[in-house]
C-alpha cells in the first residue's frame, strides 16, 4: 500500500497519535533526523500510469475509443476543507476523490495524506487501482482520494476534523456499494475510523462496510496492517521460485521502512533471507553480514527512524538503490527508479511494494538489462486483497480467523503470479506488461459486456 512511510498519523515516532499503528509509541517523544534532501524531479505519476495504459492498450490491439475511456477517470470531486486549527485559527486545504473505473464494482482506494497530494497524483494512483483489482480478480474497481496536508504539523485533534469535513464533502459518492476507503500515506486505522463514524451518524446507523483497514474493535480484518507486506513476500517468493531460487538464498535492501517496507523486512527474514540494507525518508543503514530486524523495528519504533540503528552502518536513503544485493524492494513513493537510477540498480529482482516506484523509462532500462520487475499492480496487491477480504466480512458480520485469511491471501497473490507469469511467457512480454495486459482487458470486457448507456 502504497504507502510507506515512518512518519505521518499513528507512525512510529509521532507523540501525537499513540496506540493506532503498528507500532507503539515510544514513552519520551524523540525528535527524528532531519529529512534528506529531495531526490531529483522525475516523470510525474500520471504521465507513467498513461504510458504503461498506452503499452498494454497497443499488445491488446484495442480502439481508440476503449483507449479513451479507459484513461479518462469515470468521476472527480474536486473539494476545500477548512479547518479550525487548536489555537482558533482557520487554514484551508485541499481534498479530492477520483473514481476512476466503476464497471467492475464500486470504487476501491485508500486516502492519502501528504504535502505533494494533487489531482494528477490521485488521478494515477486511481488508474493503477482498477489494474490491480482487475489482476487480482476482485470485484472492484479503481479509486484513490487525498488531501494536501502534512499531518506531522498537526494534533490528533485537528487531523480528525479534516477528516470529518473531507468526509461529509465527498459523502454523496462514497458507500459500501459505491466506494470504499482505506488507509494510505499520512492516514491509517484511526482515520478509516472517523471516516466509518461521519458516514455512519450522517446515515442513521452503524455501516462497517464503508472503509476497510479499520481497527479491530469496530469491525476491521485480523491480518490487514500487514497483509501488503505478506503480499510482497508472497510474490517475491513466486518470482525466485521462477529462476530456481529460493528467499533463503538471497539478499535483500528495502527502500522504506513504514507500514509497507518495516513488515516486508520483517517477513523476508523470518524466510531465511539476508537483509542488508533499509532506509526512510531520514537516512539508511546497512550491514553486509545482514541487518537484525527485529532489533531494528525497535529501534525505529523508539525513535521514529532508521537512522542511529548501532548494528549497521548509515547510508543514505537514494544510495540504498543501487546497492550490491539480490532482490530490490521499492516500498516509498513514487518514481524513485528512473532510467539513470535504473542503469546503476544492481538487483536481479525489482519487488515493487509501493505504487509506481519505476517510471517508464526506468521500466525500459531495466527490462533491456535483463532485470526481473514484479510490478506494484500485483506485488502490492495483498492490502487490497484482505481489504476486500474485510469488506465481505462485515457486509456478511462473520469474520474469519487470521490462519483463513492468510492462507486466502497467500493463494490469491500466487494464482494472480502465476496467470501473470504465464502470459509474460506467452506472449514475450515482462511481467508489468502482462499484468497490464490481463488488468486491462478484464476491465475493457466489462465495458464491453455491460454496453453503453443510453
Amino acid at each position: 500500500m502504497v504507502d510507506d512511510v515512518v512518519t505521518g498519523p499513528g507512525a512510529a515516532g509521532d507523540p501525537r497519535r499513540p496506540g493506532t499503528g503498528s507500532a507503539p509509541a515510544p514513552t519520551q517523544p524523540l525528535t527524528p533526523p532531519t529529512p534528506l534532501t529531495a531526490p531529483p524531479p522525475h516523470a510525474g505519476p500520471l504521465e507513467t500510469a498513461r504510458a504503461q495504459l498506452a503499452s498494454a492498450v497497443q499488445i491488446l490491439g484495442l480502439s481508440d475509443g476503449v483507449a479513451e475511456m479507459l484513461a479518462s477517470p469515470r468521476r472527480e470531486i474536486n473539494v476545500s476543507v477548512p479547518l479550525r486549527r487548536d489555537d482558533g485559527t482557520v487554514q484551508l486545504f485541499r481534498g479530492y476523490r477520483v473514481q476512476h473505473n466503476i464497471s467492475r464494482g464500486p470504487g476501491k482506494g485508500g486516502l492519502r495524506y501528504a504535502p505533494s497530494v494533487d489531482l494528477d497524483e490521485v488521478r494515477a494512483l486511481a488508474m493503477w487501482m482498477t489494474w490491480k483489482c482487475a489482476v487480482v480478480e476482485l470485484p472492484y474497481g479503481g479509486a484513490k482520494g487525498g488531501v494536501t496536508i502534512d499531518p506531522r504539523h498537526y494534533s490528533s485533534a485537528e487531523l480528525e476534523r479534516v477528516t470529518r469535513r473531507y468526509t461529509s464533502e465527498i459523502m454523496p459518492v462514497i458507500g459500501p456499494e459505491r466506494d470504499i476507503m482505506a488507509p494510505d500515506v499520512g492516514t491509517d486505522a484511526q482515520t478509516m475510523a472517523w471516516i466509518m463514524d461521519t458516514y455512519s451518524v450522517n446515515q442513521g446507523y452503524t455501516i462497517p462496510a464503508v472503509v476497510t483497514g479499520k481497527p479491530i474493535d469496530i469491525g476491521g480484518s485480523l491480518g490487514r496492517p500487514t497483509a501488503t507486506s505478506r503480499g510482497v513476500v508472497h510474490a517475491a517468493r513466486a518470482a525466485l521460485a521462477d529462476a530456481g531460487t529460493d528467499l533463503r538464498e538471497v539478499s535483500a535492501v528495502v527502500q522504506g521502512f513504514g507500514k509497507v517496507g518495516s513488515h516486508a523486512a520483517r517477513f523476508l527474514a523470518e524466510a531465511g533471507t539476508r537483509v542488508v540494507a533499509v532506509s526512510d525518508q531520514y537516512g539508511g543503514v546497512r550491514s553486509d553480514d545482514g541487518l537484525d530486524v527485529p532489533a531494528l523495528l525497535r529501534h525505529a519504533q523508539a525513535t521514529g527512524s532508521v537512522v542511529g540503528f548501532e548494528g549497521g552502518e548509515p547510508l543514505g536513503d537514494t544510495d540504498i538503490l543501487t546497492l550490491d544485493a539480490d532482490l530490490l524492494v521499492p516500498a516509498a513513493v513514487e518514481g524513485v527508479l528512473d532510467e539513470a537510477t535504473a542503469r546503476q540498480v544492481k538487483a536481479r529482482w525489482v519487488v515493487e511494494g509501493a505504487n509506481g516506484p519505476t517510471t517508464a523509462g526506468g521500466d525500459r532500462v531495466l527490462a533491456e538489462r535483463g532485470i526481473t520487475v514484479v510490478p506494484d499492480i500485483l506485488a502490492n496487491a495483498g492490502g487490497v486483497v484482505v481489504s476486500y477480504f474485510e469488506w465481505v466480512q462485515a457486509n456478511q458480520a462473520y469474520w474469519w480467523t487470521e490462519n483463513e485469511i492468510e492462507e486466502r491471501l497467500e493463494r490469491r497473490m500466487l494464482e494472480a503470479y502465476a496467470a501473470v507469469a504465464r502470459t509474460a511467457r506467452a506472449e514475450g512480454i515482462t511481467l508489468r506488461d502482462a499484468a497490464l495486459t490481463i488488468g486491462v482487458r478484464r476491465v475493457a470486457e466489462a465495458h464491453q459486456i455491460r454496453g453503453l448507456y443510453p
